[in-house]
């Protein structure tokens, strides 16, 4: 398509330049009438146009689809991660620490202790990261974990963690 427009623009452009040297006084509508029986150039242009707008509805679309597919891909995480919260629960009731199985082995363990801020503001400056100052939980957990004392801060219980292999 670019070299049919770029062919009858310059069809087209020197068309129009030679009417108007030969005939200055010809009106704008003979002109036009003329240039559209002579060229092409209004029928790319109106082809190339269409296509610009197909591809907009067809960009549309898309856009709209892929928004439909984030959802959708959205609730499946959501349901796998339930799901996984369920296996967990019951495993833990039930007391079972691993399951096998010919396709998967799943197994529960409890992970590394974790802080919580309980007052942001009431934590000592070593523990803020400069620039901007933000919370350094790593160096909470450590201090927390070697028995500092940590205003504003404190070890929660560990959480209990689903672990599945794929074969």
């Amino acid at each position: 398509m670019p070299d049919d427009l770029a062919f009858e623009r310059t069809r087209f452009t020197e068309i129009r330049r030679r009417l108007c040297e030969l005939h200055p006084d010809l009106d704008d509508q003979t002109l036009n009438d003329t240039l559209e029986g002579a060229t092409n150039f209004k029928e790319t242009l109106s082809a190339l146009i269409r296509s610009a707008l197909d591809d907009e509805c067809f960009a549309a679309a898309l856009r709209d689809r892929i928004s439909d597919m984030r959802a959708r891909l959205a609730r499946i995480e959501a349901g796998a991660a339930s799901k996984r919260q369920v296996v967990l629960e019951n495993m833990e009731v039930a007391d079972l620490r691993k399951l096998i199985q010919p396709d998967f082995t799943a197994s529960t363990r409890v992970g590394p202790p974790s802080v919580i801020i309980d007052n942001e503001d009431e934590l000592p400056i070593v523990y803020l990261v400069p620039q901007p100052p933000k919370t350094d939980k790593r160096g909470i957990l450590e201090a927390l974990t070697r028995g500092a004392v940590v205003p504003g801060a404190n070890l929660v219980q560990p959480k209990l963690i689903l672990t599945i292999r794929s074969l």
